[in-house]
């Protein structure tokens, strides 16, 4: 983020505060801009090595954030909402990150830690947009104010800062505000910091506030560096200059015209020296291959549009175009096409992720290239064959809630390794969505707690979102009965509580998964789907990773084929089968999560363990995809009441939240492998002396603990396995792993 070249020359003109100045004072902070200053490589350097969320940002999140609390003035957050604007290319960053890691790996192999760290810090992943669920959760635990804009966070934030009740004083953020009119930037939080040893070579850090100051950028000063030039000259050069609101002007990387790389001030002389006609400019260069292939003029009107015409959430909560007296009646094709105030509002409070949003408003979905690569044709097969019927009912089941221009609509999916191949789908040929049949969710409190009582379930707080009591609670025919409730045409009074609502929007998802049949009774998998989640015990972790598992046994995606050929990080010891056999139990516990202190993980990786985890994480993301609409599709059809404050609740109490990095399958795995180093290893002797060896190899973790949690999990899904019977047509593999876990475990 930020313009290119301008936060360099910009530095030089910057001025620096004591934090403290900021006291009783209101500080708007672009969300996606702190993260990525948070996520400096030496934060967590295995962190694009692993997948999943970093097991240290939490605590360093919350750290931080206690400092800047502590000096005495209040943070509120803007998220970036929907895509908006034009991407140059949608797949180079992703395909960039994929061949970092993959370099990385290849060094690992060499057994070049030190040089591989580096890579793995170069990669740029996860990005700060990968990671904003798990942000702001991190931030509605800490109860701290955030605001998901309709589109861009720069536009919310100028507007909270310009408007006469000055709702934020003061902005942190990129260099890309000053084209929004912003006159003054905060761009750093410069914290103190100091270690204090503590012997044996430990040490505690603390933040020091008396010390700590921010840096600031006042756009006057830098239109003084220009001799006063006028403010429009100013965010033409921005503009020209390159950001990621507009590419960089071609010429300007013209090494003919700059020898040795052009300056921000050369951007501004450029301006100038056209008389401020962007027109002229562009046609002084119109042989420039690059000016045409852009068709830069065009890209800079848009740009300038979509800046002074943005669309942002206004004092009331209402939608809002800016400066809309003038704005053009084409302003959509500048910033995007506008989805109803309602969706908005559960937007902006983050009960709904973007993601399939921006799939409605663009009419394009972009499926970019995961972290290792994703070179696997089961990979592809998944991302662009199996996961189509996903995206296909949660896009369907949302724009049949909307109106006939999004029913309408027509949907082109992209991807990284196919490039010519697209594939289309207009949404009216979908139609009708099983909307009607889940309407009949709409289950009271009082028939979820008897049911609950019953089953010996706990209520309150514990069960909204629950997978194991919407599953185990319809094994009971008698109560699936009393589900099938008819919504009257008057009258209706609408679902209430949070545990209501939850609960109602995981049984419509269960249907949609047919795990759960019209007459709410479980389809065969949906009894497999019984027993394996009411193995897996009470903690949410291992629920879900449970769930996951049968949907993989569904897909045909768990088992122990090679899957990454090319890949390294497999099972190193023992025979074929040991090694087969090691392989398979890992990607199972691939699914759960490690029992991990929070700080950055050091211990062994698995190019092959990632690429599975691109597996889970494309297929978690679906589901999550699929709980979403279902939750919102409740309120859009007057199913759940609107007058409520709880949001986050509902989201944060629903499925698949959180992504889990790989780490406990290659934990399992080490383990496994490293007990044929041994001459007896099934052995209690060579058991317990590799489970009290693993600490060493996996420090900050409950290693034991970690194992049990991976072989319980283990059992949870074999019982599973024994219940599909003949619609797993590989039992007798799964028979012959779990023997041969049983003497390792």
């Amino acid at each position: 983020m930020g313009i290119t070249m301008f936060d360099r020359w910009a530095s030089l003109y910057a001025k620096s505060m004591p934090l403290t100045c900021l006291k009783d004072s209101v500080i708007g902070i672009d969300a996606a801009y702190y993260l990525e200053r948070l996520l400096m490589p030496s934060k967590e350097p295995l962190l694009s090595a692993l997948g999943g969320s970093p097991f240290g940002l939490e605590f360093a999140i919350m750290k931080e954030l206690s400092v800047l609390q502590a000096a005495g003035f209040k943070p509120h957050f803007v998220f970036n909402g929907l895509d908006y604007g034009i991407k140059d290319d949608p797949f180079g960053p992703s395909i960039a990150s994929s061949l970092a890691n993959a370099a990385a790996f290849d060094i690992y192999e060499k057994e070049m830690p030190d040089a591989a760290i580096r890579l793995f810090q170069e990669s740029g992943s996860p990005t700060a947009a990968a990671l904003s669920e798990f942000f702001k959760k991190v931030l509605y635990q800490r109860r701290i104010e955030f605001t998901v804009a309709p589109y861009s966070a720069l536009a919310q934030l100028a507007y909270y800062e310009k408007h006469p009740s000055q709702f934020i004083d003061a902005v942190y953020g990129p260099s890309e505000l000053f084209l929004y009119g912003i006159d003054k930037l905060i761009t750093k939080f410069e914290l103190a910091h100091e270690y204090t040893e503590k012997g044996n070579f430990m040490s505690t850090f603390r933040y020091v506030l008396e010390d700590s100051t921010f840096r600031w950028v006042d756009r006057r000063t830098c239109l003084a560096q220009f001799n006063e030039i006028p403010v429009e000259i100013f965010v033409d050069a921005c503009l020209l200059a390159g950001s990621s609101i507009l590419p960089t002007f071609p010429p300007l990387k013209n090494v003919t015209l700059y020898p040795k790389g052009y300056s921000f001030p050369d951007v501004v002389s450029m301006v100038v020296s056209c008389g401020r006609n962007i027109t002229a400019l562009c046609a002084q260069y119109q042989d420039d291959p690059h000016v045409k292939e852009l068709d830069y003029l065009d890209r800079y009107r848009r740009a300038l549009t979509g800046i002074k015409h943005h669309i942002i959430i206004n004092k009331d909560g209402d939608i809002e175009t800016l400066d809309k007296e003038h704005a053009p009646s084409d302003v959509h094709d500048c910033v995007g096409q506008r989805l109803p105030e309602e969706l908005n509002m559960y937007l902006s409070r983050g009960m709904l992720r973007p993601r399939v949003l921006s799939w409605l408003t663009s009419g394009t979905i972009f499926v970019t290239a995961p972290c290792e690569g994703g070179d696997s044709r089961e990979y592809q097969n998944l991302v662009k064959t199996q996961l189509e019927p996903f995206r296909r009912q949660a896009l369907c089941l949302l724009s049949e809630c909307l109106n006939r221009y999004y029913q309408r609509k027509e949907i082109t999916t992209r991807f990284w390794f196919d490039t010519e191949s697209n594939s289309r789908v207009n949404l009216r040929d979908l139609l009708p969505s099983p909307k009607e049949a889940l309407n009949g969710w709409i289950v009271r409190d009082n028939l979820i707690a008897e049911q609950c009582q019953k089953l010996e379930m706990p209520t309150g707080s514990t069960l909204p979102g629950s997978l194991a009591y919407a599953v185990r609670s319809l094994s009971d025919a008698t109560f699936a009965s009393k589900t099938l409730i008819s919504k009257p045409k008057t009258g209706f009074q609408p679902l209430v509580t949070l545990q209501e609502i939850t609960v109602n929007a995981v049984w419509r998802f269960l249907q949609l998964r047919n795990y759960v049949d019209n007459k709410h009774e479980l389809t065969p998998w949906g009894k497999v789907m019984d027993i394996t989640l009411t193995a897996c015990g009470s903690s949410k972790e291992q629920e879900e990773a449970g769930f996951i598992a049968v949907e993989l046994l569904r897909l045909g995606l768990l088992n122990n084929s090679p899957m990454f050929p090319n890949y390294s990080g497999t099972p190193l010891r023992g025979t074929d089968t040991d090694k087969r056999s090691c392989l398979l139990v890992s990607r199972v516990a691939s699914l759960g999560k490690l029992r991990h202190q929070p700080k950055g993980y050091s211990g062994p990786l698995s190019r092959h363990l990632l690429g599975y985890h691109s597996v889970i994480s494309a297929l978690r993301a679906s589901l999550r995809d699929l709980v979403d609409i279902s939750l919102a599709t409740m309120f859009l059809d007057g199913n759940a009441d609107r007058d409520r404050n709880d949001w986050m609740d509902l989201a944060l109490g629903l499925p698949f939240y959180d992504e889990n990095s790989y780490a406990l399958g290659v934990v399992v795995k080490t383990y496994l492998d490293e007990l044929f180093t041994r001459d007896d290893p099934t052995s209690e002797t060579t058991r317990a002396e590799m489970k009290a060896k693993g600490p060493e190899w996996c420090q900050y973790c409950d290693f034991a603990g970690s194992l049990d949690d991976a072989f319980d999990l283990w059992d949870a899904v074999y019982k599973g396995v024994k219940t599909a019977g003949a619609e797993i047509k590989d039992q007798g593999m799964w028979d012959e792993v779990d023997r041969w876990l049983a003497a390792r475990r």
